[in-house]
């Protein structure tokens, strides 16, 4: 088949020399090649050496008649459009060579556009013919070729450690190494072929791959990471991009499984060990404490000055020590998604208030001033963990009064909406340097300045804050300024998970 650029070679086939030689005229000008025969064996003789894509054909000439013609040339090639001319013969006749396979018919005598019009219909089916099949072409080139390419690539990918499994756009898989079978626990002998479900049992892998294939995720860093357990002691980590054509379509999906078993076993083993540390040591660490305190109060009249100073600081010490195991407690539950369970109808504006009213002792030692801002009308209800959203404000005007002078202000401002309740937490404080502004909600980061030095503090305070807020589907920003103070707001959605029945 000639390509859609090519000229279109048409043999006209008729007993009359004007016939032919009119057609041969107008089919010219249309960009064709022509060639004439005056008799039916002529034709077929010609077609020996010489291959047209459209054929005009008299049905009544001398010798071979123009049935038996059609029958021969659909016997050599049946992508031969044959267009009959018919004159003497009936209409009926005409009627039977297309139920023969003849493409169209034109009756004698006819003009010159008509000839134009037959011409040009058959020249476009073919040129359409034509594209369809080089589409079609095209669409066998792309990922089913991979399962059937013995290539260096095919090797490479035999061998990752790491399972891999390619799909079409229709989800279906096309490809998929060793690994992926291990990974899975299928049988070596697995064939590609089906959809995805038949062979991995998670539906959130499934989905992420079908999402991908049809092109949901236009940019190949979008689509999430997807963890799920075979049993309970094997975990997969799946991750997805899309695999595109040179013009940019997404032709299917290439997902890779990641072993991640020990990672989670080791990460339990960590919670096991931090919660049980933990617990044994608070405990004797609470006593300690009050028994330096009840040391301290008795030795108060008898002790020197310096002695008073190192039983205070052994007293703080050891309460920095039951705050630290205290808050890896805290780190603990929101790794193991142990918070914001017990979820009850909240107003917000009293929790926020009983919290700021139990601070006010802390400012007071501080000569600063703390108060709040509430809304003129009350904020809806919400569903959320008391416990939870206490310790999330706890931690945010704590640290504001820890890291604002003598003689400073914390303001906490409240308001909202019908979709979400707004927080902010302000002070005039030592303010946070833009460079730090990244890391400070990681775990164990401190900003540590001439200023700060001296200021206590575990360093997993807003890394909870931020922890408990994502468990909640809440959110945090901070803006700060040195010298002159920070701004944490919290946003909490009054739809979402937070308002879910779902504590630290």
């Amino acid at each position: 088949m000639k390509n859609s650029q090519e000229i279109m070679q048409i043999l006209v086939v008729d007993d009359e020399k004007d016939i032919r030689d009119g057609c041969e005229r107008i089919l010219i000008r249309m960009d064709c090649e022509v060639q004439k025969a005056s008799r039916g064996e002529e034709a077929l003789e010609i077609m020996e050496t010489w291959r047209p894509s459209i054929v005009f054909l008299d049905l009544k000439m001398p010798g071979i008649d123009g049935m038996e013609v059609l029958r021969r040339i659909h016997e050599k090639d049946q992508d031969i459009l044959v267009i009959v001319i018919t004159g003497y013969a009936t209409v009926e006749t005409a009627i039977e060579a297309m139920k023969q396979g003849a493409y169209d018919f034109i009756p004698k005598p006819f003009e010159p556009a008509q000839l134009r019009i037959v011409a040009g219909r058959a020249i476009e089916k073919l040129r359409l013919r034509q594209e369809t099949l080089e589409l079609e072409a095209k669409r066998q080139r792309t990922l089913a070729d991979l399962g059937k390419e013995q290539s260096r690539v095919r090797t490479i990918i035999e061998a990752l450690p790491n399972g891999m499994v390619v799909t079409n756009s229709e989800g279906q898989v096309v490809l998929m190494n060793p690994a992926f079978l291990r990974h899975l626990g299928l049988p070596p002998d697995t064939q590609p072929g089906k959809s995805m479900n038949e062979y991995v049992p998670d539906d959130g892998v499934v989905n992420l791959a079908m999402e991908i294939s049809q092109g949901k995720f236009s940019d190949a860093d979008q689509a999430p990471a997807v963890e799920f357990a075979l049993s309970e002691d094997k975990y997969l980590l799946a991750r997805g991009r899309p695999v595109l054509s040179e013009d940019g379509e997404c032709l299917g999906a290439v997902v890779v499984l990641n072993d991640v078993t020990a990672m989670k076993m080791l990460d339990r083993l960590k919670s096991e060990f931090v919660a049980k540390v933990s617990h044994e040591l608070r405990s004797p660490l609470a006593t300690i404490r009050e028994q330096l305190a009840l040391v301290i109060q008795g030795v108060v009249d008898e002790a020197t000055e310096q002695e008073q100073y190192l039983l205070s600081r052994a007293k703080d010490k050891t309460q920095s020590l039951i705050d630290l195991i205290g808050d890896l407690l805290d780190v603990s539950r929101i790794e193991c998604g142990n918070v914001a369970q017990q979820q009850v109808p909240l107003q917000v504006e009293e929790l926020l208030s009983s919290i700021v009213d139990f601070m006010q002792a802390k400012a007071k030692a501080k000569n600063q001033e703390l108060g709040i801002t509430l809304p003129a009308s009350p904020l809806p209800k919400m569903r959320v963990d008391p416990m939870a959203l206490e310790s999330v404000f706890g931690n945010l005007v704590a640290n504001a009064i820890n890291y604002t002078p003598e003689g400073g202000s914390v303001t906490v401002e409240v308001g909202g909406d019908e979709t979400a309740i707004t927080v902010t937490v302000a002070d005039t404080g030592f303010g946070i340097e833009e460079k730090h502004l990244a890391n400070i909600f990681d775990k164990f980061y401190r900003v540590k300045n001439d200023k700060t030095r001296f200021i206590t503090g575990t360093g997993l305070g807003l890394s909870i804050v931020k922890g408990i807020l994502d468990s909640m589907g809440a959110s945090i920003s901070v803006e700060s300024e040195v010298g002159k103070g920070s701004r944490f707001t919290v946003l909490l959605p009054l739809e979402g998970p937070c308002n879910q029945n779902t504590t630290i």
